[in-house]
């Protein structure tokens, strides 16, 4: 009976994860992330094939388990913001790009490195795409919530706050010597 059960198991995975795992992979943006979801998933499945807890709809029930594992990794999940590298003051506030830059009045060397600086940081950004760059510079540097740009755009919070998420990821690496080198001084 047990065998049975596995094997019946061994056929829904079979038939089941091909479509599944095209549903996860539409709703959530990095992959790692979707395939842990649906393992989660067919854990849940056997788990509940363990307990006997009768399942009707076979089907319906993995896609509602995995609408539930992604809604929950978007619950865990909080916006990252660009300013979350950034080191706090002797207050313990924290500086802002601004606090880290050379102050433009302190000579011309510090003008310089103020100014190459600020380039950096706009090449930086102008190397994201298109879609990303825009989220990150409407909520960063603009301060517009995800919940006016998504009534504007007509795009899911999700999707603006996954943009913003590889957007902030790409500049932390891209400019992290620079912010090595701000930081060491």
């Amino acid at each position: 009976m047990a065998l049975e059960r596995d094997q019946r198991i061994s056929e829904v995975v079979k038939r089941e994860q091909s479509r599944l795992r095209n549903f996860i992979r539409r709703r959530v943006p990095d992959p790692r992330d979707a395939e842990d979801i649906l393992q989660e998933v067919f854990y849940e499945l056997v788990e509940a094939n363990r307990l006997l807890m009768p399942i009707e709809h076979i089907t319906g029930w993995l896609f509602r388990v995995a609408r539930n594992r992604i809604t929950d990794l978007f619950r865990k999940k909080t916006p990252e913001s660009f300013s979350d590298t950034v080191i706090p003051d002797e207050d313990g506030e924290p500086l802002q790009i601004e606090d880290l830059l050379p102050s433009p009045y302190a000579g011309p060397e510090a003008l310089y490195a103020r100014r190459m600086l600020l380039e950096e940081l706009e090449l930086a950004i102008d190397e994201l795409p298109q879609e990303q760059r825009e989220v990150f510079v409407a909520h960063e540097l603009e301060g517009r919530s995800f919940k006016e740009m998504a009534a504007e755009t007509g795009v899911s919070v999700n999707t603006l706050l996954s943009r913003k998420r590889y957007a902030v990821l790409h500049l932390r690496e891209r400019l992290r010597s620079i912010y090595d080198e701000l930081t060491k001084a």
